[in-house]
C-alpha cells in the first residue's frame, strides 16, 4: 500500500470545485446509464460534489450519489490499487479506480447504500459534517489541546468517517 502526500504527477488540477463538479457529472451519467434500476439506488437523492478543496497540494472532497457517499481525490499517476491518505483526523485507506470521464480517482467509502438519509438535505448535512471532521485533529489530540479528561464524551471521528455516528466515552 502506498501513501500519498502531494498531488501525483500528471495534468495539474488547480480548481477543486471544478474537479468535483466534473466528477459529479461523471457520476450523474453513470447513475442514469447503469445504477438507476438497481435496488441500492435511493430515488430521493441526487449526485452532488461537496466541500472540494485543496489539502496539502491535493484536491479532496465528498461526492454524494443515490448509491454511495465517498471521500474522493484525484489519483492520476498512482500505480497501486490502494493508498493511505493522511488527514488531520488521521490516516485512511483509499481504493484507486478509473472513471472514464475523469481519470484515476482514490475513494474512501463513508456510506453505502444511502437509505438512512431521508432526503438530499440530510445527505448533504452528513457530507458537510464528515468533510469538517476530516480536517479536524484526532479526538485524542483535540482532548489534549482542550484539556478534557478521560471522562469527557466526544464523537469518535474515525467511527464517524466510517459511517458509525455514535458517541464514545474517552
Amino acid at each position: 500500500m502506498s501513501a500519498i502526500a502531494v498531488q501525483p504527477a500528471g495534468d495539474p488540477i488547480t480548481d477543486p470545485v471544478a474537479w468535483g463538479e466534473r466528477l459529479a457529472a461523471a457520476y450523474r451519467d453513470i447513475g442514469a446509464r447503469t445504477m438507476r434500476e438497481l435496488p441500492i439506488y435511493h430515488d430521493a437523492l441526487d449526485v452532488e460534489a461537496i466541500g472540494f478543496q485543496q489539502m496539502q497540494g491535493n484536491i479532496v472532497g465528498i461526492v454524494v450519489t443515490p448509491w454511495f457517499m465517498n471521500v474522493v481525490t484525484p489519483a492520476d499517476g498512482v500505480a497501486s490499487d490502494h493508498l493511505q491518505i493522511h488527514f488531520p483526523a488521521g490516516a485512511f485507506t483509499f481504493t484507486v479506480s478509473e472513471i472514464a470521464q475523469v481519470g484515476r480517482i482514490a475513494s474512501c467509502s463513508l456510506f453505502s447504500p444511502m437509505f438512512e438519509f431521508a432526503d438530499m438535505d440530510a445527505a448533504r448535512a452528513a457530507a458537510q459534517a464528515a468533510s469538517a471532521e476530516l480536517m479536524t485533529a484526532c479526538a485524542d489530540d483535540q482532548q489534549r489541546v482542550n484539556g478534557l479528561g478521560k471522562t469527557g464524551s466526544v464523537i469518535d471521528r474515525r467511527a464517524f468517517l466510517r459511517g458509525s455516528l455514535t458517541e464514545s466515552a474517552r
